[in-house]
């Protein structure tokens, strides 16, 4: 049997060490000095390994030169009537890996901070090697945090004026269920809150990984508790999530990035001698989801929701943490690192999202680009202000600066945008080509030419070389809004369009996660004839005959011999599932993004129309239909991001203060930062000079 590693955490009431005072002040760390480096030590953290190994296992260590290699994550929670032993916290640190974007300033690992543990079982606090200083951007960035401290005590005392006049209404009665619903979702580890299952219908006896507890299902849940002002919940998740990340993880004899963050994790008993059980954290990187399908956006949600746990509680304490600081660093490695892309975007497989099924999605998502953009905004924030971190904030800028020109040019379509690509010329063998990607006018689907309104319009799904995926595709245009990836102009487009196409996004319950539905062959080719993304009812058999049927649109013969295979598919409907069904946990980022454009009129009536149906129809998953009439044909009843979803959305509209600080303005500066500016090479043509009046704006 292969030796287990496994990392022992204390098993208390919460598994990771608190601030000692309510108000989460900065000065509970102290610095200190090795070999003339500053580092932060915090108080009754102590790093340990032990091993834990049964008759038939031989002991093994962690090798200092990983981050981590256990595979299931055990906090030792011995339940025995009598005792129960406690063992210490364990962690380590891995080498980071060589970081570089296609910029002039590349990272790599002579400029880049190394951080390690030195001495192996009772090791001293981390020790941070700095090399390759850069006076004037360590300059630039001691400027910035002050500014940035003062921003954060006028934001601490805003939040606390906030609480002294929260929640001047009463719940409803559909309020206090849905609390009650969530609470008894919540998943405990050793004790403490870690999370929330994804699904939680008592009535359910395959629950397949609705029982798990999911990164982007939690987001949701997460904001729920944060705006109701228990944080413990979430920076006991934030925290473990950061321990999975190091995780061994491999699929078919291949490890990915170390910075990948599980899609979920699972709480597990585990039987051990004596009458003893310890609870075990077993993640999943995606090697046990259907269709192996890599959860890209889970990184990006935990960088988001580490923001957001720091502007709602004032803990920013969290955020510095040694710990927490290199898990940030690992996740923009692997993001940032080159590759054979010639865009600014984010190449990703299909599935790589909350659309994890073959959807078509594949290449360079608008979803994926606005969590990616949000990401990085977040990580400027949070990255400590020192000068071994210098590269890394310079790479973050000029990727944000790229990926907005990016998308704000070539995503948007309006109207006038249509017209343009309608005339098209196309092979362009040019620097100066119109047509950059070599967009055909034919691509252009006849649906569109009659959707698309006098005013607004909306950034596409996808952009290829020679493909433009024209669906609306719902989170994507929404979190676009929320992190300012898109200008004010066309953030104000969106909402516009939201509105005027009303029946088509929004419907009977919010909100469609993609428009249009893709039908008949076009449903077989995408989505490689997968019978969730439709509502299909479907027949098997066999049918002796002599002659070969084909023609029907309905049923589909193969003859193999004198017997003929049959397929009957009767009664074939889109928009179901992904394939434009309708998603109520949607409705918390629509009623951010309209309070950020001052439309708050739009999220209460999508709200209203959710509070009727979703307690009525147990909460479901989605719902079927073009206008979402029909509980969705496999959709989980108590969904928790449903229910969560829902309490996000009304508590965002009693709290607008708080509500405030989820958002990001526009930032003016990143317009100003091109990289073409960097080199003297006649060869680099800047477009930037004929768009900025559309970045600008």
């Amino acid at each position: 049997m292969k030796p287990c590693c496994r990392i022992l955490l204390p098993c208390k009431n919460t598994a990771f060490p608190k601030s000692p005072t309510l108000s989460y002040s900065k000065t509970n760390f102290t610095n200190t000095q090795i070999n003339n480096h500053s580092f932060h030590s915090y108080p009754a953290r102590v790093l340990r390994f032990r091993t834990i190994f049964s008759q038939s296992q031989k002991p093994c260590s962690v090798p200092t030169s990983t981050w981590g290699q256990s595979r299931i994550f055990s906090n030792t929670c011995y339940y025995n009537f009598s005792k129960i032993p406690h063992h210490v916290v364990a962690g380590v640190a891995s080498n980071i890996r060589n970081f570089s974007t296609s910029i002039e300033t590349r990272v790599n690992d002579k400029n880049f901070e190394r951080i390690y543990v030195q001495g192996g079982i009772n090791v001293k606090p981390l020790v941070v090697d700095k090399i390759d200083l850069d006076e004037n951007v360590a300059k630039d960035q001691e400027d910035r945090s002050e500014i940035e401290n003062v921003d954060k005590s006028v934001e601490n005392e805003r939040l606390n004026e906030a609480e002294s006049v929260k929640v001047g209404k009463e719940e409803s009665e559909v309020e206090k269920e849905a609390w009650r619903l969530l609470r008894s979702a919540v998943v405990t580890y050793c004790g403490s809150p870690v999370g929330t299952v994804a699904a939680n219908d008592p009535n359910d006896k395959l629950p397949l990984n609705y029982d798990q507890v999911f990164i982007r299902d939690f987001i949701p849940s997460a904001f729920a508790f944060l705006l109701k002002g228990e944080g413990e919940i979430v920076r006991n998740f934030l925290l473990h999530t950061l321990q999975l990340q190091s995780w061994e993880k491999t699929v078919d004899c291949y490890s990915p990035g170390q910075g990948l963050m599980p899609a979920s994790f699972k709480v597990r008993t585990v039987a051990l001698d004596d009458n003893k059980f310890e609870e075990v954290l077993d993640p999943d990187f995606g090697e046990s989801a259907i269709g192996r399908v890599a959860p890209v956006d889970s990184g990006l949600w935990w960088i988001i929701l580490l923001r957001a746990y720091g502007k709602l509680t004032g803990d920013y304490a969290l955020q510095e943490r040694v710990d927490v600081q290199t898990g940030i660093k690992l996740i923009l490695n692997l993001c940032l690192s080159d590759g054979f892309d010639m865009f600014p975007s984010l190449l990703v497989t299909d599935g790589s999202c909350m659309i994890d099924r073959r959807m078509g999605i594949h290449g360079h998502p608008l979803e994926i680009q606005a969590l990616f953009y949000s990401a990085l905004r977040c990580s400027r924030e949070m990255l400590a202000l020192d000068d071994g971190s210098k590269n890394l904030v310079r790479a973050t800028n000029n990727r944000l600066s790229a990926l907005s020109f990016h998308i704000r040019e070539y995503y948007w379509v309006d109207l006038k945008k249509i017209n343009e690509i309608y005339r098209y010329k196309t092979e362009e063998y040019s620097t100066e080509a119109t047509n950059k990607f070599n967009i055909y006018p034919e691509q252009i689907p006849h649906w569109l030419m009659h959707w698309i309104p006098e005013e607004g319009g909306y950034l596409i799904g996808n952009l290829q070389p020679a493909h433009m995926d024209f669906r609306f595709f719902t989170l994507g245009n929404l979190w676009s809004i929320v992190s300012s990836l898109s200008t004010p102009k066309q953030n104000e487009s969106i909402l516009k369009l939201i509105e005027g196409k009303w029946d088509d996004l929004i419907g009977q319950i919010p909100l469609k996660i993609c428009y249009p539905a893709v039908e008949s062959e076009e449903w077989r080719i995408i989505t490689g004839s997968d019978p969730k993304n439709t509502s299909a009812i479907q027949f098997y058999g066999t049918k002796t005959d002599n002659y070969l049927l084909y023609g029907t649109k309905s049923t589909k013969y193969l003859k193999v011999g004198s017997t003929v295979q049959f397929c009957e598919v009767q009664d074939q409907r889109p928009w179901s599932y992904h394939n434009g069904g309708s998603w109520p946990t949607l409705l918390w980022q629509f009623t951010l993004a309209c309070m950020k454009m001052g439309r708050s009129d739009l999220a209460k009536k999508a709200i209203e129309s959710a509070e009727k149906r979703l307690p009525v129809d147990r909460w479901p998953e989605y719902y079927d239909t073009r206008n979402g009439k029909f509980i969705g044909k496999q959709a989980r009843l108590y969904q928790t991001w449903s229910i969560a979803g829902f309490l996000t959305s009304k508590m965002l509209l009693k709290n607008p203060e708080m509500a405030s600080v989820l958002f990001w303005e526009e930032d003016y500066d990143l317009l100003e930062i091109c990289v073409c500016g960097l080199s003297n090479s006649s060869r680099k043509k800047c477009s930037r000079g004929l768009a900025k009046s559309q970045i600008l704006v």
